[in-house]
């Protein structure tokens, strides 16, 4: 070390360190929600069942036959929807609360109750693998417009009603949007392309709203992901007790508890009215 020259290195033990605001975990919107059936009327723990009546057909009859061949009319149970209890917890100290120079008592609430939200779009977007409307596309295969409008086609013989949404994995999307610039097909229209780059995270096509959600899950051994277009009927969401969060004073720590929790259900509804796609979820790189 030079002898006699004052440097900035001789200071660092004075220097105090500076801290920026500590950010919150990045997380989607909540969509979901809005885009399946919505119960809210019920309470407690019972559990909703969905029963459906059989399909009667006509039948040609004679002049004079007695006709005895009535279809009975009974209910088949086809869906359930049971609650379960979620909850999550943090304690802060009040040593914590009193030396913090943010808000961690609040900041730590909104970053439950975010949590909430989240967990109902992840647990709604896991019910796309069990709608039976039909299955399109395979694992490992890229994600074409072809296996869009297959979706669709699926959907329309079978006579779903609409509204219909499609819900895509942001990577299923990019395979579309991308391909809308550059494909020789129906989606090369200019007024196509340019809805396509207007509206990169959502759209209208061939009358189907599409909506992209991050909260897809990717497997992570195949890096597939299960999109799906349905309608909102075929997924339901059965809120019993929404999203709340309750203080609790532990004065033998010198502390808060914070406490959320929720009771709901979520599951297929008329899993007959969605169609799943299939197709890789890996990365872009262009």
């Amino acid at each position: 070390m030079t002898i006699g020259v004052s440097r900035v290195a001789d200071l660092n033990a004075y220097f105090n360190n500076i801290f920026e605001d500590a950010e919150f975990i990045v997380r989607e919107q909540n969509m979901m929600t809005r885009l399946v059936r919505s119960f809210t009327d019920g309470r407690g723990d019972q559990i909703r069942k969905l029963t459906e009546y059989p399909e009667i057909s006509m039948s040609a009859v004679a002049e004079t036959e007695d006709f005895a061949a009535p279809t009975q009319f009974d209910k088949s149970l086809i869906s359930t929807l049971t609650p379960s209890e979620l909850m999550a917890q943090t304690i802060i100290t009040d040593r914590r609360i009193e030396t913090d120079p943010q808000n961690a008592r609040a900041d730590a609430a909104l970053e439950m109750g975010a949590a909430g939200a989240s967990k109902y779009d992840v647990d709604l977007c896991s019910n796309f693998s069990s709608l039976t409307g039909g299955t399109v596309g395979a694992a490992g295969s890229t994600m074409i417009w072809g296996y869009f409008f297959a979706a669709i086609s699926r959907l329309r013989n079978a006579k779903i009603p609409r509204p219909w949404y499609a819900v895509l994995h942001p990577y299923h999307w990019h395979a579309l949007a991308k391909t809308a610039a550059v494909s020789q097909t129906v989606t090369n229209a200019p007024e196509f392309q340019d809805q396509i780059m207007r509206q990169w995270w959502v759209g209208n096509v061939a009358g189907v709203d599409v909506f992209t959600n991050a909260n897809i899950a990717v497997n992570a051994t195949t890096n597939d992901a299960v999109s799906a277009i349905y309608n909102p009927n075929a997924i339901a969401i059965d809120i019993r007790r929404d999203l709340r969060l309750e203080p609790e004073r532990d004065a033998s720590k010198r502390a808060w508890e914070l406490n959320l929790t929720t009771l709901y259900a979520h599951g297929v509804w008329r899993k007959a009215w969605g169609v799943y796609i299939t197709a890789d979820a890996t990365a872009p790189t262009s």
